[in-house]
């Protein structure tokens, strides 16, 4: 599922993303090289099509560097300071087909801010999803933990295939539907409600078929890495220093995996974990079990703080505050648009991100006392989003959906996320019917790739993570250190907020600076305390109120 967006929240460059995944799945049978979707025409054999899209990146890269880009003002939809540059990179919709229909990429950048001697080409960097833009990535280095940063590297960023940008935007139903509430987030939902979902889930599918036709099957993780592969030849970089989060890091480890040698230096942080067998189905499950965690570390944070909230002294107490304000929004929802299913799209930001903790905690506390007003701010759907809301979910189900085997049978989901709901009730079901349309997918499945290479076969990479990570669990780190030989492995202990470089904690943005400006890394792994918990701060205690909402 994807994450929280930190939109213009540039510290900790928190990411968007996503993970997926959980228990055995059940592959339909499938051709070579993909799995087949009902009624699919056979797919070509694997070695022939990754022939074929490895001739066609090699082309597009080849006509990439010879056009170049050219920066000028950014569009006006991009909503960037003048500072900012953008111009475009044409991509091929199909790797295979490089002579077909093509897409355009929006690229923004800052230049380097330092004399010629420092500088070091182009920080490229991808904030996850899928469906995230990156567009205002060059706006980091105004942060001090990015300023040394910014001087060495121009600060680049870009909006992936079918993101609102220049061209080719998935979308799969009208943005105005998308954005109804209130909505209802049941914890462990009837059968009726499970029919309901399911025939949602079934039209949803069916509406990104109609509206993208035959170009849906090439929005895939392995045509975002190839689109890296031709804005580094457009770039006019001779080898690649990518930062990705998040999903991001999915995106770089199939980078690294297919163009090794155009590796220069490449940060992971929280890392996706890029076994085959759990892109995306098993990675969603551990993903919700790993929140359940999460979630509680953050009730036990406002218990720790009942003196400010009065939400309970213990866990317990805050989860029945919690269920209480659940029950109450199902009956009358606040302001006639916040029900049980916003609450709980704001509330999953507690899970990211521990400085949100504070105005959640005043929020829900505010309510329980009668003001609704903080509340409907925070989590009310904002009409004037629903088009960038709708075409980020549309990516993302496209991405996750093409990339790889689905359960396609109902009772298969419905097993799996009935048990683990049983001990991880907080998002499971949520998590489960944001991807229940890949159960009725009718684009053909992709095999994932085998991330890996052999030591020496790439400079040394670093990986970030926070052991209590729940967007993407602390496992996945550990799996693709293992998977990219000799790659150091950083990792912040006892802390779970998702997007940890260049954020709040000084020793992890240490190993980053020296990584980006001199390529040294640990020999394999070290260790950073956790940064401080937030201190609680009362509304009435603050000037500037809430400001606007995060969205999901």
């Amino acid at each position: 599922m994807r994450a929280v967006a930190r939109w213009g929240a540039l510290a900790g460059i928190g990411s968007l993303v996503l993970t997926a995944a959980a228990s055995p799945a059940a592959p339909a049978a499938a051709a070579p090289g993909t799995t087949a979707a009902a009624g699919a025409s056979p797919a070509p054999g694997p070695a022939a099509l990754a022939a074929d899209e490895a001739r066609g990146t090699a082309q597009a890269a080849a006509r990439a560097a010879a056009s170049g880009i050219a920066f000028a003002r950014c569009p006006a939809r991009e909503r960037l300071p003048e500072q900012v540059r953008c111009g475009t990179v044409e991509v091929p919709l199909d790797y295979a087909d490089p002579a077909g229909p093509a897409i355009t990429l929006t690229v923004s950048r800052i230049p380097a801010t330092g004399e010629a001697s420092e500088r070091q080409g182009a920080l490229v960097y991808n904030p996850g999803g899928p469906g995230a833009s990156s567009t205002w990535f060059p706006l980091a280095g105004r942060l001090p933990a990015w300023e040394r940063i910014a001087r060495a590297y121009d600060m680049v960023g870009y909006a992936p295939r079918g993101v609102l940008g220049s061209s080719a935007p998935l979308s799969c139903q009208d943005p105005a539907d998308f954005h109804r509430a209130p909505t209802a987030a049941p914890t462990h939902p009837s059968p009726s409600e499970k029919r309901e979902r399911i025939a949602r889930a079934r039209s949803y599918a069916a509406g990104c078929a109609r509206s993208a036709g035959a170009a849906l099957a090439h929005y895939t993780s392995l045509n975002n890495a190839r689109d890296l592969e031709v804005i580094r030849a457009a770039l006019g970089e001779p080898g690649l220093t990518f930062m990705g989060a998040s999903y991001g890091t999915y995106i770089g480890a199939l980078y690294a995996t297919l163009f090794p040698s155009q590796v220069r230096r490449m940060v992971f942080d929280s890392a996706v974990d890029p076994d085959p067998r759990k892109v995306w189905y098993r990675n969603n499950l551990a993903q919700s079990l790993a929140f359940e965690g999460r979630w509680a570390d953050f009730r036990a944070w406002v218990a720790r703080h009942d003196d400010v909230y009065g939400l309970g002294a213990t866990p317990r107490e805050v989860a029945r505050s919690y269920d209480t304000a659940r029950a109450r929004l199902a009956l009358a929802p606040a302001g006639g648009t916040v029900g049980p299913g916003e609450l709980h799209a704001a509330f999953l930001g507690a899970a990211y991100y521990d400085d949100f903790w504070p105005r959640l905690a005043e929020v829900l506390s505010r309510y329980l006392k009668g003001d609704p007003g903080p509340l409907v701010e925070r989590a009310a759907p904002d009409p004037a989003g629903a088009r960038e809301s709708e075409n980020a979910t549309a990516v993302y189900t496209a991405v996750e959906c093409n990339d790889a085997p689905w359960p396609q049978d109902w009772a298969v989901w419905d097993r799996d996320n009935t048990r683990l709901a049983r001990v991880a009730p907080f998002e499971t079901w949520d998590n489960a019917w944001m991807n229940l349309p890949c159960a009725f997918w009718s684009a053909p499945r992709r095999t994932p790739l085998d991330v890996g290479t052999r030591r020496g076969a790439l400079p040394q990479v670093l990986i970030l993570a926070a052991e209590r990570d729940a967007a993407t669990p602390y496992a996945g780190a550990r799996e693709l250190q293992r998977r990219l030989r000799g790659a150091a492995l950083v990792t912040e202990e006892d802390a779970g907020t998702h997007g940890i470089g260049g954020g709040a904690n000084a020793c992890v943005n240490r190993y980053l600076e020296e990584y980006l400006l001199t390529g040294r890394a640990p020999v394999r792994r070290a260790s950073c305390a956790p940064h401080r918990e937030p201190d609680p701060v009362s509304l009435d205690r603050r000037a500037g109120g809430l400001g606007p909402p995060h969205t999901v």
